[in-house]
């Protein structure tokens, strides 16, 4: 008897390796639509360039279901000074091609941003923080993505305490809703799934695939769907009773969902909250 899981598995394996023969960027798209001048701003903080395209599916959802102007914080560009110009460059088409703006925190973005720095090199911290206090108070956003605590990289978990060491110095009126976002390490606690559509997804991938010389180095784009359904699995025992039943997506992505007001964090869903793609995110984000 012929055992059907071996084609399954097998057409994993054939559809990873046919990918390596893509074209990397160079993908033809629509243009940005115009959004209102008024639209709410989304600033997703990004420790490298592609980390939009890794965590950026609910951002994705945001900026087309609900038209929020999506805006890429470019915390560094990497810690490789002889590619920094041509990272801002993928960036850039990365950006363009789902749609995101795209924020500059320096002509060659911040740099060290880790615990390291912000324990023993105070001046250099305050300087970055700096900057953070400065963008958030320029574009009064209405949601925010940053890494978790324990993302695992050194600049994810240094951009989490970058951000929040600005969110600190703000003014007490002003408040957000934040979404920490996970890759190198799973949140331990989050309380927010997101699904993904089959387009949404490889428009992520194909973003990815903008950041040539990363991906040239390590092909992750071409595992970012297999990601995202490992998230389905995860998401539906931590996002319901343990052996429910879990929700029946192909994709999703998982983020710790909070607000911030009045200088501090406050808990909204503390036992999880799953979307699909055919629920409304208004009552969220609106």
């Amino acid at each position: 008897m012929t055992n059907p899981y071996h084609k399954f598995v097998s057409e994993y394996a054939r559809l990873l390796n046919e990918g390596t023969g893509f074209p990397l960027g160079n993908v033809p798209h629509d243009p940005r639509g115009s959004l209102p001048k008024e639209a709410p701003r989304v600033l997703m903080f990004s420790p490298h360039p592609d980390d939009e395209c890794i965590v950026g599916a609910l951002a994705l959802r945001l900026l087309r279901e609900m038209k929020m102007n999506v805006l890429n914080v470019a915390v560094t560009q990497g810690s490789r000074k002889d590619r920094q110009a041509e990272r801002l460059a993928e960036l850039c088409n990365a950006c363009d091609y789902l749609g995101f703006g795209l924020v500059q925190t320096g002509e060659r973005g911040l740099e060290k941003i880790n615990v390291t720095t912000r324990g023993k090199s105070p001046e250099a911290w305050a300087e970055a923080v700096k900057v953070i206090v400065g963008i958030l108070e320029q574009y009064q956003p209405r949601v925010i993505f940053v890494p978790h605590a324990k993302d695992m990289n050194s600049t994810h978990i240094g951009t989490h305490f970058l951000v929040n060491d600005a969110l600190k110095q703000l003014d007490p009126a002003f408040c957000c809703r934040v979404c920490e976002t996970e890759f190198w390490m799973p949140l331990t606690r989050p309380n927010l799934m997101i699904e993904s559509s089959v387009a949404d997804v490889t428009d992520l991938v194909t973003a990815f695939s903008f950041h040539v010389g990363e991906v040239k180095r390590n092909p992750c784009h071409l595992r970012l769907p297999a990601h995202m359904q490992d998230n389905v699995r995860r998401g539906g025992e931590l996002m319901s009773d343990q052996g429910g039943a879990a929700p029946d997506y192909c994709f999703a992505a998982m983020y710790r969902f909070r607000n911030w007001a009045h200088g501090q964090f406050e808990e909204i869903h503390k036992a999880g909250k799953q979307i699909s793609c055919h629920d409304s995110l208004e009552d969220l984000f609106g």
